[in-house]
């Protein structure tokens, strides 16, 4: 049986984006979700974390709240949401956000 080879340690994985991304940038994978630490060209190698913690802006108009704990998901347009059905597990909240907060701090979880 052969063994596995380490490779790296995997709080940030490699992405080629189709188009230029800014830095903070949630980007969405399959199940895999991560977010842009710095600016990424189209067509270059760079990096999404998938791992850490984030202040992840929402729109305060969608009067969304979080508690600590809370899992929080993302939609179609990479807005928080405490829904699962049709979204993506973005991670859970590490502070408490409430309805008309610009943002949600969040752990990255996979």
């Amino acid at each position: 049986m052969s063994s596995a080879e380490f490779v790296y340690d995997g709080s940030a994985i490699d992405h080629t984006p189709d188009a230029d991304l800014a830095m903070g940038e949630i980007v969405v994978q399959g199940d895999l979700v991560g977010i842009t630490k710095r600016s990424i060209k189209a067509d270059t190698l760079g990096a999404i974390a998938v791992e850490g913690v984030f202040d992840v802006p929402k729109t305060p108009a969608s009067a969304v709240a979080f508690t600590v704990g809370q899992k929080v998901y993302v939609d179609g347009s990479n807005e928080p949401q405490t829904t699962a059905t049709g979204n993506k597990l973005l991670g859970k909240a590490v502070l408490a956000a409430a309805a008309d907060d610009d943002n949600v701090r969040v752990r990255l979880s996979q």
